[in-house]
């Protein structure tokens, strides 16, 4: 939070938000984007995928350092288990060509107990000492990407391995506040509160801290309006709570990799432009 008698008392009064800027490392150009948010003061987390083909040290240090001079964003990992990404471990199982599953089969792997628990366990230990080899140091948080930390068979991997391998950090549940999962309108939504259930009463059995809430999921559509959407976001949500954002600028590996692509620039051009802070005025929230 800012300091200085004038803005103290009134920042102290509002609600204090994670706005985590997923898949830092899918690429270049998103690297770029996400890093330049995190000097404007604009997000205040950021969280990595370590499994992406063009992240490196030189990636990792661009940011380490960054957070470092500015201690204004947390840094945590976006483990990764869907394709077209390929296992770090050695002999996961299963692949398709060598890559994990495409996200609806992976989903379905998990539902009907079709993973290995010792290869999921490999899997999340080979992808923090990633991180612990890149940035010197265990994550701040976890999530995952596409919310894969909280599938059937994979939360378990996720939270015990976390637990041992990185007891200091936070794991990213899901769950919407009451009042927003009562609205049926995002199927999405209803899906990550269901999953996001079980794994708060597991993470809570292990003493694994997670956040009070959740918020930012949309239908990737391309008429999706992520500035009118986003003050709805922050709406009841109680103190440190998550938003999540895919902010970034296109580039050919992000088109190689990911099909959400033109999105990521207006999420960017919102988060940049002078109409976020007034939002975040508006509804009583900082960036935590």
């Amino acid at each position: 939070m800012p300091n200085g008698p004038s803005v103290g008392a009134a920042n102290a009064a509002r609600r204090r938000i994670v706005l985590c800027a997923d898949d830092y490392g899918i690429s270049p150009a998103i690297n770029v984007a996400i890093r330049d948010l995190i000097v404007r003061g604009r997000l205040n987390a950021t969280s990595v995928m370590v499994a992406a083909p063009s992240f490196n040290r030189f990636e990792a240090a661009a940011l380490d350092a960054l957070v470092a001079s500015t201690q204004r964003a947390a840094i945590g990992l976006h483990f990764t288990l869907t394709a077209p990404f390929r296992p770090l471990s050695q002999g996961f199982a299963p692949v398709r060509d060598g890559t994990f599953l495409p996200l609806s089969r992976a989903l379905m792997a998990g539902l009907l107990g079709r993973f290995s628990a010792d290869a999921l366990a490999a899997e999340v230990r080979a992808q923090i000492a990633a991180f612990r080899s890149a940035f010197g140091r265990a994550p701040d948080f976890i999530d995952g990407h596409q919310h894969v930390q909280i599938f059937p068979q994979v939360a378990e991997a996720v939270l015990t391995v976390a637990k041992e391998q990185a007891p200091g950090a936070w794991l990213r549940q899901c769950g919407r506040t009451t009042g927003a999962a009562a609205q049926w309108t995002n199927p999405k939504a209803l899906l990550l509160d269901v999953l996001s259930r079980r794994f708060r009463q597991r993470a809570a059995a292990l003493g694994v801290r997670t956040n009070p809430a959740f918020a930012g999921a949309y239908t990737f559509r391309d008429d999706a309006d992520f500035a009118r959407m986003f003050p709805a976001f922050l709406d009841g949500l109680p103190d440190g709570s998550v938003v999540m954002c895919h902010p970034g600028f296109v580039d050919d590996e992000l088109k190689r990799l990911d099909p959400l692509t033109t999105l990521r620039e207006r999420e960017y051009a919102f988060l940049s432009g002078d109409a976020f802070p007034a939002v975040l005025e508006s509804r009583g929230v900082t960036l935590s």
